[in-house]
Parts: structure tokens; C-alpha cells; sequence
């Protein structure tokens, strides 16, 4: 079952959440601290209240998180050179590791580009970790494509 989230959800969201952080810190310790977590529990707490930052878990039968997917809808105004448009931006989303190949994450994503629809969004957009493998293959099979490269150069 695909709902938003709730506040009794924020400890699996923060297990969750340190997954996530965990796979990044081993892509790029420069940047990532391991043992961290994204959010605090305060600002899982906030995030919940932000009607411009749905938050879908996938519950499973005892209705516990084994997913989720942080959102955020982002009008970008009307801009000489550009058109307005909405935006529904995946800030984060994540399967549990023992659940991961159960096609969880494909039924989140489904939901999320339904719910984009229903807000009257352009597109959905994310950013992902160069190293991120999975996760790219994972958009990919998505349909998703490149929109723009983030590029660096590091001192």
C-alpha cells in the first residue's frame, strides 16, 4: 500500500534514510559523513506539516515502512527566456535493502508520476550520485533521461 507519510513512520524513515546515506558515503566520503542521516527527526517532523513536500511510503501488510519517496512541487515562475512550469522534484527515495527486487521502488515511482499528473506538473525530475549505479539503471528503467549535467572540479 502506497500513502503519505506519517509521523509514526519517521523512525523507519530515518533507518531508511541512513541506507540511503550510507551508499553515498561510500561513493564520495569527501562529501558524506557515514552514521548520519539526511533529516533530523525535527525536520522529518517539519517536512510532514509542508504541503509542497509530500512524503509516500509504501507500507507493507502490517503497515510498516518499507519505502519511501520525499517529494517536493516546485513552480518555476515565468522567465524571459523560459516557460513557466510545475515541477514535482524526487528529493529522495529509497527501498529498504531486504526488500530491494520486489519492485517496491518501481510501485512508488508509478505513484509519484500519477500524483505529478494530478498536480498538473510538466515533469518529474531527481538528481543522482555519479557512482550511483543502481539508482541510474533504476531511473533509467524508469524512462527517465538526462535533462542536465552538474558538473566539478575539485581543489
Amino acid at each position: 500500500m502506497i500513502r503519505k507519510a506519517q509521523i509514526t513512520d519517521i523512525p523507519r524513515m530515518i533507518t531508511l534514510l541512513n541506507q540511503v546515506l550510507e551508499i553515498h558515503a561510500k561513493i564520495r566520503p569527501d562529501i558524506f559523513v557515514s552514521g548520519k542521516t539526511k533529516y533530523t527527526v525535527e525536520q522529518l517532523e517539519d517536512i510532514l506539516k509542508d504541503e509542497t513536500r509530500p512524503v509516500y511510503i509504501f507500507a507493507d501488510d502490517n503497515d510498516e515502512c518499507m519505502g519511501y519517496c520525499f517529494c517536493q512541487i516546485k513552480d518555476i515562475p515565468k522567465a524571459e527566456f523560459m516557460a513557466p512550469i510545475k515541477i514535482l522534484f524526487i528529493d529522495d527515495l529509497c527501498v529498504d535493502e531486504s526488500k530491494r527486487g520486489e519492485h517496491i521502488g518501481r510501485k512508488l515511482f508509478d505513484h509519484i508520476k500519477e500524483e505529478a499528473k494530478k498536480l498538473g506538473c510538466y515533469e518529474v525530475t531527481l538528481n543522482v550520485w555519479e557512482g550511483n549505479d543502481s539508482a541510474i539503471a533504476f531511473y533509467k528503467n524508469m524512462n527517465m533521461k538526462v535533462k542536465e549535467y552538474q558538473m566539478e572540479l575539485i581543489l
